[in-house]
């Protein structure tokens, strides 16, 4: 197989990843972006390590080394705790809201100390419960 193959498939894989966390607004399809830029970086690992030892050291190349699997190995166990920890935080804020958009999410204000027009009380202030009208 030529080496040019598999970077190519991570790089639209990585494309289409980047595209996924853009464009989508359900929290859960953000996630699994994630996951296809994880896995095209792992491709690019291993494809990596096989085109550069087989470029060094033909005969070495089959004999071992295992760095590139070693790295995607890693990539592999930081995406399975990132999609962990990333449902438990969207299975949370489904069940206090009833909504896994990203878009919907309140992130509040972002001076706490800062009073907007019309607020007395700091502590309320800007937390976005009123809807502006142009």
């Amino acid at each position: 197989m030529h080496a040019v193959i598999p970077y190519v498939i991570a790089a639209l894989l990585f494309g289409l990843g980047v595209y996924g966390v853009l464009r989508r607004r359900n929290a859960i399809l953000v996630l699994m972006a994630v996951e296809l830029m994880l896995n095209a970086v792992n491709l690019i690992l291993v494809a990596a390590d096989v085109s550069l030892q087989s470029a060094a050291d033909p005969a070495a190349a089959s004999a071992g080394g295992y760095r590139g699997g070693a790295f995607a190995l890693f990539v592999i166990v930081l995406a399975a705790a990132e999609v962990g920890v990333g449902l438990a935080i969207v299975l949370q804020y489904y069940r206090t809201r009833r909504a896994v958009h990203l878009d919907e999410i309140e992130l509040g204000p972002e001076h706490p100390d800062a009073v907007e027009p019309g607020h007395d009380d700091p502590a309320t202030a800007g937390l976005g419960h009123e809807k502006e009208t142009a």
